[in-house]
């Protein structure tokens, strides 16, 4: 049954629905799956087991709901129809793309990417926008959670087609950390939702594709798919092999009609350990070496009135640390992830309020405020958690009431 429940930041009642997105043919989980509901800016998507909440405002329940992903069939599904908790099976888009396949021969791909780096201005959201973003920071040692952060931030978007960069706010936030499981080494993910922020390519092209350095990368075509029935360029990329600086490799997703930048995924070339060290490992002690062995990236855009803006990005990176004298090293996993759950256009100056915005360089608070309190987030929306993060929350809880 949908629970209805009276927000603690608005006088609006609202409902939650839970359910998983599945692959119809294999049943497995759908990660990264779009669920908005239809004509709002509301929003979440999947966690790596599919699953998904979504509170969903009382004005909006006789609406619909969305579900698309990446390769499938978009569904659509009555919200009042709905029963707790639903399983959605989405079906593989099969349909042609002979006329795509004949384009792709007459286009460089290097060009086409040049191309959709310059579409900032016309296709993508150019208003002063307030995006309310839910944010997620794990640390584990090898599979263990030893610090957990969450935060509802605002982020506030600049328009696309200026240099100005943007501002987050932060709303709520929640930490709980474990130094017992960090071997006296305290990993710290700086930069918090900035981190995040920063792989929106189109606003942020010079954190990876500056115009020196796209000569460096090697551009190829890759067989092409579609989204909400609509054609979809797909674009490799890695670095020549000749080039030693660390750089990345991936696939970029681009709107075959726009050209607009769907989503991506790349990684960094790690191979290089002490030029992708100094890329990540801001401050250690003298007697321990620290360097990547992954650093994966993915960011998601979505649509509204035939405007395009960042939705969501997850970035993973783990890291090898050596001990000098010691016989065993340690491996950490640094995960955060963040996903636009609501936005709205300002047409005045954004980020008013100085005092409440937090820096580039910011590692969130220590405090642990709000994981003994199963209401704490109100009406926001966030991203389910995985089963190890859920896990990691209840014993969290646990702790709380026995102090």
């Amino acid at each position: 049954m949908c629970s209805s429940i009276i927000s603690a930041q608005t006088s609006e009642a609202f409902k939650e629905l839970e359910g998983k997105v599945i692959d119809a043919n294999t049943k497995d989980p759908l990660i990264f799956t779009d669920i908005v509901i239809k004509d709002s800016n509301i929003s979440t998507v999947t966690n790596s087991d599919g699953e998904f909440l979504i509170k969903i405002p009382e004005r909006f329940s006789d609406g619909i709901l969305t579900i698309s992903h990446l390769g499938y069939e978009k569904k659509e599904i009555k919200i009042s129809s709905i029963k707790n908790p639903i399983k959605i099976a989405l079906s593989n888009d099969y349909t042609e793309l002979k006329e795509i396949s004949i384009t792709v021969n007459a286009l460089d791909p290097k060009d086409l990417v040049i191309k959709t780096l310059g579409k900032k201005s016309s296709i993508y959201n150019n208003k002063n926008t307030i995006m309310t973003a839910f944010y997620r920071e794990t640390i584990k040692k090898r599979r263990r959670n030893a610090s957990l952060s969450e935060a509802v931030v605002k982020i506030h978007k600049q328009p696309y087609n200026n240099l100005r960069r943007d501002h987050i706010e932060l709303i709520k936030a929640r930490k709980n950390t474990d130094y017992t499981k960090l071997d006296t080494l305290a990993l710290k993910l700086q930069g918090g939702p900035f981190s995040n922020l920063y792989t929106d390519i189109i606003k942020y092209p010079e954190f990876i594709f500056t115009e020196e350095d796209i000569p460096l990368y090697q551009f190829s075509f890759d067989a092409s798919t579609q989204i909400n029935k609509k054609p979809i360029y797909v674009v490799n990329f890695k670095q020549k092999e000749d080039i030693k600086t660390p750089l990345y490799y991936g696939k970029l997703y681009i709107d075959a009609e726009t050209l607009a930048l769907t989503s991506a995924v790349y990684s960094l070339n790690v191979s290089n350990r002490e030029l992708s060290s100094q890329m990540y490992v801001r401050k250690k002690p003298r007697k321990v070496d620290v360097y990547p062995t992954q650093a994966n990236y993915r960011v998601n855009y979505r649509t509204k009135d035939g405007k395009w803006h960042y939705a969501y990005s997850n970035i993973s990176l783990t890291f090898k640390v050596n001990w000098k004298g010691k016989l065993f090293n340690s491996v950490y996993t640094l995960s955060s992830e963040m996903a636009v759950t609501d936005w709205e256009v300002h047409d005045t100056k954004l980020a008013k309020v100085r005092s409440q915005l937090i820096r580039p360089t910011t590692i969130l608070s220590e405090k642990a405020s709000g994981f003994s309190d199963p209401r704490f987030w109100g009406a926001y929306n966030i991203i389910e958690p995985e089963k190890s993060i859920e896990s990691a929350i209840k014993k969290i809880q646990k702790q709380l009431k026995r102090t």
